[in-house]
């Protein structure tokens, strides 16, 4: 891996390189994909059907695009049953740290007869991408389905890919019922995506949707945002470590190529205090891909966004650290949760050399679909509140709009609503 020293400048050339990778950066594709979404839109399930056929090489009918009880048996009979166990443990995990999120209703009477409230109540219908093609994940799908169950959401859908065979994955499946996904249907890209935002003859259209894709499904989200609402527009997996000569080389070596397996964008960044340990860093990862199944998409990460970073100090390297405000944070110091306090900008912190990022992934509990791309500056982590709607209650009593009624017609006057102004005058006349 590449060493360079930490300064404004390599800093400002990294953080410009890592902008690449935003799905904005592709308008290339959207013609595509707004081609797409038209064509799903117009003509629905004929659409759909089409593009399965061209894309998935598989023909999918009315009658075989949902999937089947039996299809779910069959996975659950070809899947490893400790795996199968794994899995519910982590959905058991999952599940409890999100029921922390939930919040209630609250009304605040006062003694003038005003009531005020946020009444909270869960979205309808929720629809969650599962990619397929190259990788499944199952643990995606309980990442963006066990929210929905604890917030309430009454019917979850789902779309994946199907294979040319006219099967989805297994491991898929079996999550998906271990979760309580309500229906599953064969579907994959921008035209999955564009059917549960707008309904076609099959899919039901949906409220909010959720899940990673390729860049299609990442530019269909963003193209039908505003009919429909979603989760974020993801961009490539990202890691970044703060290291101090405390540190294990190797499992910072370990835990950088854990990204970076994920695809030839994804983003795998030290930033240490240490040169001998950035040295040894650097041999380790290189050392390292050569021995693991995806070394060519892991050298390709690397050589594009790979860097370890020499910082002067630790108050340097915590700057850079806000500035790149990265999907996920790795803190390998001495004192990992005094260094904790001072980061304002990640998608989830990992504290301490047994904690490395795939706890994350897996089986921890927090969510592991994360702002990417620096926008964890301003998004959070998919949580409860994403499936919530919250809606503000008004109750004025007459004695308490008398008290107020000349100030709030005076503020309709100024701005030129005198239709306002009337609605509050007319009540005192």
């Amino acid at each position: 891996m590449r060493i360079i020293e930490l300064n404004d400048k390599t800093k400002n050339n990294l953080l410009e390189n890592l902008l690449k990778r935003s799905p904005g950066s592709y308008g290339q594709y959207e013609q595509t994909v707004n081609e797409i979404i038209r064509e799903v839109r117009q003509r629905k399930d004929e659409a759909l059907f089409a593009y399965t056929l061209k894309f998935d090489k598989c023909t999918v009918t009315a009658d075989t695009i949902k999937v089947t009880d039996e299809e779910i048996k069959e996975a659950y009979e070809v899947t490893d049953p400790e795996f199968v166990a794994v899995m519910k443990k982590a959905a058991a995990n999952i599940t409890k740290f999100h029921e922390k999120q939930r919040h209630n209703s609250w009304f605040s009477p006062e003694a003038d007869g005003t009531i005020l409230g946020q009444k909270i109540t869960p979205i309808e219908r929720s629809g969650v991408y599962v990619p397929g093609g190259k990788a499944a994940y199952p643990s995606s799908v309980l990442m963006n389905v066990l929210p929905a169950k604890v917030a309430g959401v009454s019917r979850i859908i789902m779309t994946t890919p199907p294979g040319a065979d006219g099967k989805v994955n297994p491991g898929t499946l079996v999550a998906a019922h271990i979760a309580g996904v309500d229906e599953i249907y064969k579907a994959g890209g921008a035209q999955a995506i564009a059917a549960m935002a707008f309904g076609t003859e099959s899919i039901p259209r949906v409220d909010k949707i959720t899940g990673p894709g390729n860049i299609f499904v990442a530019l269909a989200k963003k193209a039908c945002f505003g009919y429909v609402s979603v989760d974020s527009i993801a961009g490539p997996s990202e890691i970044l470590i703060l290291a101090d000569e405390s540190a294990n080389p190797k499992f910072i070596a370990a835990d950088l190529l854990s990204q970076a397996e994920h695809d030839e964008m994804a983003s795998a960044i030290l930033i240490t205090t240490s040169r001998p340990l950035a040295q040894q860093v650097s041999r380790e990862a290189d050392a390292l891909a050569e021995t693991l199944s995806r070394k060519e998409i892991i050298q390709a990460s690397l050589d594009n966004y790979g860097y370890i970073l020499i910082a002067e100090n630790m108050d340097q390297a915590i700057e850079a650290a806000n500035e790149i405000a990265s999907e996920h944070l790795e803190i390998l110091t001495i004192n990992p949760f005094e260094i904790m306090t001072k980061i304002k900008n990640a998608g989830a912190v990992f504290l301490g050399e047994y904690s490395s990022e795939p706890l994350g992934d897996y089986f921890a509990g927090p969510n592991h679909i994360l702002p990417t791309n620096g926008t964890a500056r301003f998004f959070s982590p998919l949580n409860v509140d994403d499936f919530m709607k919250k809606t503000s209650i008004i109750s004025y009593s007459r004695e308490a709009l008398f008290a107020v009624h000349n100030e709030i017609e005076l503020f309709a006057q100024k701005e030129g609503l005198t239709a306002h102004a009337n609605s509050i005058k007319v009540r005192f006349e």
